[in-house]
């Protein structure tokens, strides 16, 4: 079955409201392909694996949460980016992109879907400025420690987390975010959990964990970011009828 290009947008800005955040790239379509929809393939980052990937399936589409035009980056279609989009345009496959809205969705966001995956129960929303919240805390079923924190998280993503004790506490209570958020362990540490979840560390978050007496997990942004574009793939192929593939192209960090 096939569905129009258009109406997957459409259905997917009115889901994940993208107009409502300000991001650091443009959400939605970000290039146009074909007028009719097929087969989507999906995937965490719209790198030239993934998308060869999608040319040797025939897809229509690609869906991604990371894409292109990032704020700041050099505009120029140059080197990798000409190749990248060059091969889009010659194969008329669409990349369709959803960054923060799909992080911060309640139901189909990598937040969400991360908790899904580790049974983390959800009490509530990470402190924000900003009108929508990223991020989530809860206490867990039973508390665990540390250690066995990270064996779960190995265990879940299948990659080995970085851990920084920040005490010899066990863990009763977590905050987590996705991708690169390990500066929210501030936002964490109001909350009072024992330990703040995220997807990659900088140097000062080994300090700010330690000298705060509050557990930092590096789960990976790619590993903890796996299944919010899952969840979105598989909404559209329930909705449309279209085939629908996730394609993993695993990247260490």
């Amino acid at each position: 079955m096939s569905i129009t290009l258009k109406e997957i947008v459409d259905c997917l800005n009115t889901v994940l409201c993208p107009q409502l955040f300000k991001d650091y790239c443009p959400n939605g379509l970000q290039v146009e392909g074909r007028a009719k929809v097929t087969k989507i393939i999906s995937g965490v980052t719209a790198c030239q694996a993934l998308i060869d990937a999608a040319i040797e399936q025939q897809a229509d589409a690609i869906l991604v949460h990371h894409g292109y035009f990032w704020r700041g980056e050099e505009a120029a279609l140059t080197g990798m980016k000409k190749r990248r989009l060059s091969a889009l345009l010659k194969h008329d496959i669409s990349l369709i992109v959803y960054h923060l809205p799909l992080d911060a969705h309640a139901t189909l966001g990598n937040n969400v879907q991360l908790a899904k995956q580790m049974n983390w129960p959800i009490k509530g929303a990470m402190p924000s400025e900003k009108e929508h919240a990223i991020g989530n805390w809860g206490e867990l079923n039973q508390p665990m420690t540390l250690t066995e924190l990270g064996l779960q998280l190995e265990q879940v993503l299948g990659r080995t987390p970085l851990i920084i004790e920040g005490g010899n506490h066990l863990v009763n209570s977590i905050a987590w975010c996705t991708g690169a958020a390990q500066s929210m362990i501030d936002k964490a540490l109001t909350l009072g959990v024992d330990a703040f979840i995220s997807g990659e560390i900088s140097e000062a978050t080994v300090h700010v964990a330690r000298e705060n007496n509050i557990h930092y997990v590096s789960a990976g942004h790619h590993a903890t970011e796996r299944y919010g574009v899952q969840a979105l793939g598989h909404f559209l192929a329930e909705k449309f009828g279209v085939g629908h593939q996730f394609i993993d192209i695993d990247s260490p960090v």
